[in-house]
């Protein structure tokens, strides 16, 4: 019978119905998502109840899965990264534990993996505990931004490399929170800002938290380029906020939007959602990683 695609917003976000993700899920279904998310950027599905298994061989009908990056405290070096505030043994976790404030860090806009050499193409988030009030996830549109530029910034972009740091965005909360042996597994990387989808032909600014400066410029000049550019795409217009119901899955393009999770009481409600996510298929230039200018 196919999927049914209902627009959420002008600029991006679909909410996807008639189908059932748990179980099997024919090829042609299959395709008609991944089309819908390279038009939509972000599909919302909802009453799907995932179990880490089911979530990830869905994930992998569309692509091979990233794995966490060694430091998470949740869960290093597997396929599902749990963002909870609730332990092992099913406590809800206080503030100043390392681990709420290592995943305070997705408070900040940012795309998944942007960090790594090769960023993540999508993530897929499931659901399993929602607050009934906080805790939403708010996405930007970097397509949407792009487009909204003009003509002059959109060439001054063009060939620009920005170094994506994640112990740059880690120490912005907290600088103890990393130290050299993430180093190792987490040098800086190279993307361009400006990123073009092969399937549509469409760019997108390529920005966020990760961003920690603008090779050729002064670092300080860059920072405040940067900052300009995602105070122009996190404008009300390119902005969707998810409210979460349990049982929600949020699939989201990491490569044409930005996105954040929303502040919720963590000293009384739970939540606990658990993301797979999408390998990118390649790095995004083949030039070797420079140090900062002066």
């Amino acid at each position: 019978m196919g999927i049914e695609i209902t627009r959420l917003s002008k600029h991006f976000v679909a909410e996807i119905g008639g189908v059932e993700l748990t179980g099997p899920v024919d090829a042609a279904t299959v395709r008609a998502i991944d089309l819908a998310f390279n038009e939509h950027s972000i599909l919302v599905f909802h009453d799907q109840d995932f179990d880490d298994e089911s979530q990830a061989a869905f994930t992998q009908r569309l692509g091979p899965l990233e794995t966490t990056v060694s430091s998470n405290p949740l869960g290093g070096g597997s396929h599902i990264a749990v963002i909870s505030n609730v332990d092992e043994a099913g406590n809800i976790m206080p503030p100043d534990d390392k681990r709420m404030v290592y995943n305070s860090g997705n408070e900040m806009w940012h795309s998944d993996s942007s960090f790594k050499p090769v960023p993540a193409t999508g993530s897929f988030l499931s659901g399993r505990e929602v607050p009934p009030e906080g805790g939403e996830t708010e996405f930007c549109s970097l397509r949407a931004a792009y487009e909204a530029l003009p003509d002059s910034r959109k060439a001054w972009l063009e060939g620009k490399i920005a170094v994506h740091d994640f112990l740059y965005s880690r120490g912005l909360i907290d600088k103890s929170l990393l130290g050299e042996e993430d180093r190792k597994e987490l040098p800086p990387v190279r993307h361009p800002l400006v990123r073009t989808n092969p399937m549509t032909g469409r760019k997108s600014l390529y920005i966020g938290a990760h961003a920690s400066y603008i090779e050729s410029l002064p670092v300080n000049e860059g920072r405040v380029i940067l900052k300009e550019l995602l105070q122009h795409a996190t404008q009300a217009e390119f902005v969707y906020q998810h409210k979460w119901r349990r049982l929600d899955a949020v699939m989201w393009d990491n490569r044409a939007a930005l996105h954040r999770g929303r502040s919720w009481d963590k000293a009384k409600f739970r939540r606990i959602m658990h993301r797979t996510t999408l390998a990118g298929i390649g790095p995004t230039t083949e030039q070797p990683y420079a140090t900062a200018a002066e």
